[in-house]
């Protein structure tokens, strides 16, 4: 007879590969390439009862039938709640809150929801006692401790559940094959039969995965192409806060941006998450600016600090926390060349309080307020607001979603905005009761306040 062929799978992005060698040819990884046998390659089943191709025009849809969370930033991220046989992966760095926030949702349901909790990491005692440190106690919810797929299947189908929570799919096992627990082949197949016991049964499943030290889910690439939708559980684990953020989602937005608040009782959902990232204080400091940022259809008003300093060493140092270093280094040359700034000989040190990472780049504006106040040691009125991107021309411009952002400005309290000219053909500013003050250049503020 002749001899099987293995296979040779890589472990990042799930390529298959005629034999071993050192670099991923589709990923880059290096060493990242493990040999799996023949026996374990599942063939496609194609059912002999095919369905006919059908025009558009003839399908009949529905709006999906949803279930609602009790947790209303879980909603938004998701969309609007779980719809029934969708597969949701949440990950986020060990001890971030995954299985809390997971446990949390579970024992919050409504009683008339049953909803089944599998732990392969942890026992029935240990999950009970972290119940009970949250509070809750739904009668409706099943613990169930287990790693071998078979028997989760089977326990699932005996039950059906209105939800299912595993927690986590790298510790699923399934029996038929012979792979280490957790290995790419482990992980693609017991997702499957997961995926495919979800749509068939349309019981909604919430899978936890582990990510990398780099920071990506663990497992094959295919993993995030499987599920229905992919969250993951932001934030810094010496902060209280944590960001939920969807990064796909194939019954919903990818915009939305939950916001939690880790207490000794659990998480706590923050409904208005400025006045959190801002400083409660009414003294005015050097180094820091007020800006908006646009997180999914959600503004927030952040606080920019910044740090400038004689370099005592050689090099100037730059760091930076929150936001893209590359955005910092163009808002220091912006400065320097247009604004007549000697930053070249100074430490610059950026942050975004609250441990938010930001991308928008309508706080250009007030994180180089933010620098240039501390350059030269004249604080801003927190009263004060910044909106703008810039140039690298050293122009003000004008960004997205204006009319929102200073509503939520005049909401929290707010007395000056400061805008780019170019946002002046916008009609509704007329509307507004708070100060306008427009500019084109970012050294004509910097003379303006400075």
């Amino acid at each position: 007879m002749a001899k099987s062929k293995n296979l040779y799978i890589c472990n990042e992005c799930g390529a298959e590969h005629s034999k071993w060698i050192g670099k991923c040819t589709a990923c880059g990884a290096w060493n990242s390439i493990h040999e799996v046998p023949s026996s374990q390659i599942k063939s496609t089943i194609i059912s002999t009862f095919l369905d006919l191709p059908q025009k558009i025009s003839d399908i009949q849809f529905l709006q999906e039938d949803r279930i609602l969370l009790p947790d209303d930033e879980f909603n938004r991220v998701l969309g609007g709640g779980l719809v029934k046989g969708a597969l949701v992966l949440l990950g986020g760095e060990p001890g971030i809150g995954k299985s809390t926030l997971a446990l949390q949702l579970a024992l919050n349901f409504q009683d008339d929801i049953k909803v089944l909790y599998v732990s392969g990491e942890e026992s029935e005692k240990q999950i009970k006692f972290r119940a009970e440190r949250l509070n809750n106690s739904n009668s409706n919810v099943y613990i169930y401790s287990e790693t071998i797929l078979e028997n989760i299947l089977r326990v699932s189908e005996n039950m059906l559940p209105e939800v299912i929570v595993i927690d986590s799919i790298q510790t699923i096992y399934y029996s038929e094959m012979e792979s280490a627990l957790g290995s790419v082949a482990q992980v693609r197949e017991c997702t499957q039969k997961i995926m495919k016991f979800a749509k068939q049964k349309e019981i909604p499943v919430i899978i936890i995965g582990h990510v990398t030290k780099e920071g990506f889910l663990a497992g094959p690439k295919t993993l995030e192409h499987m599920v229905d939708t992919v969250i993951s559980f932001e934030g810094d684990r010496h902060l209280n806060y944590r960001m939920l953020r969807c990064l796909k989602n194939r019954f919903g937005s990818t915009l939305e941006l939950g916001i939690y608040e880790m207490t000794s009782h659990g998480l706590v959902s923050v409904p208005n998450p400025s006045e959190l990232f801002l400083n409660q204080s009414d003294e005015n400091l050097s180094g820091v600016a007020i800006g908006t940022s646009l997180e999914g259809n959600r503004v927030l008003l952040l606080e920019c600090q910044a740090l400038v300093t004689d370099a005592t060493f050689g090099n100037p140092q730059r760091a930076v926390t929150g936001l893209d270093p590359k955005r910092m280094n163009l808002i220091l040359a912006v400065l320097e060349k247009k604004a007549r700034l000697k930053l070249g000989i100074k430490d610059v040190f950026l942050n975004v309080t609250g441990g938010l990472k930001v991308e928008d780049p309508a706080l250009d504006l007030a994180f180089a307020i933010a620098i240039a106040s501390s350059y030269f040691e004249n604080p801003i009125n927190r009263k004060v607001a910044f909106i703008g991107e810039i140039g690298l021309t050293g122009e003000i411009r004008s960004v997205t979603r204006l009319e929102q952002r200073i509503n939520e400005a005049e909401k929290l309290g707010f007395e000056k905005i400061i805008l780019s000219r170019y946002a002046q053909k916008e009609d509704w500013l007329n509307c507004t009761e708070l100060e306008l003050i427009f500019f084109d250049k970012l050294d004509d503020i910097i003379r303006y306040y400075f």
